[in-house]
């Protein structure tokens, strides 16, 4: 199994693109209208952008803002582009892939609802884990089968698998290949399933000193320790 590390990766400046998918899991999407966001089911993947500036590796730390406490948790499958194109045909999608990853989509909720638009609470700086390494996609010829999982501190707070996405990885891909020709090291984030800290009663929130961990399945886990910021 080829599994190249970037553990000591502090960001992906050599990643062209980091697409994000919001809302792409059905449980997910339940807990966002019952939190009392107006969301309705998504016809087609909601895709946002990530900078290499907002991300971390394995074991670095991720960053609270000094301007926000409501620093939340996702865990995500991410997937490497390594084949490009354009208008990829979603019966070929999973060709273009390079392998997958963990991905800790970390959000600053309110900043997030500043507008209709997610993209300013997902970019502040340092605050997406990404890693530990990347299995190639011959290890994982089906990624719609993977149990996901986040804990923060030893406590598992999302526990799932990536069968409940409502739109799957090749749609995803075919999808995002009409905006602009995807490149090899490209990176797509699939989505997050329900237990965010937004959505529970009371909120949990990411506190400097905690430990977050995404595990998925045939992957392995993603590890961060949590850090007020400084600067």
């Amino acid at each position: 199994m080829n599994t190249p590390r970037f553990a000591r990766a502090r960001n992906l400046h050599q990643s062209p693109h980091f697409y994000c998918v919001g809302v792409n899991y059905a449980d997910h999407l339940k807990e966002v209208q019952d939190a009392g966001i107006v969301r309705p089911k998504p016809k087609h993947p909601s895709l946002f952008p990530r900078f290499p500036e907002s991300l971390v590796g394995h074991d670095q730390p991720l960053q609270i803002p000094k301007v926000s406490d409501e620093f939340d948790y996702e865990a995500e499958l991410a997937v490497v582009i390594g084949k490009g194109g354009r208008y990829i045909d979603e019966a070929d999608a999973l060709r273009h892939v390079a392998g997958y990853t963990c991905f800790n989509d970390g959000s600053v909720r309110d900043w997030q609802y500043h507008s209709s638009q997610v993209t300013s609470g997902k970019n502040f700086w340092q605050t997406g884990g990404l890693g530990p390494w990347l299995v190639t996609a011959d290890e994982i010829p089906d990624p719609s089968c993977l149990d996901i999982k986040l804990l923060l501190n030893g406590k598992t707070l999302q526990d799932s698998n990536t069968r409940h996405l409502i739109f799957g990885v090749a749609q995803i891909i075919a999808y995002a290949s009409a905006l602009i020709p995807l490149k090899p090291g490209d990176v797509i984030a699939t989505g997050t399933p329900s237990g965010v800290g937004f959505s529970r009663t009371p909120p949990i929130f990411m506190k400097a000193g905690d430990i977050c961990e995404v595990q998925i399945g045939k992957i392995g886990t993603l590890r961060n320790k949590v850090e007020k910021a400084v600067g």
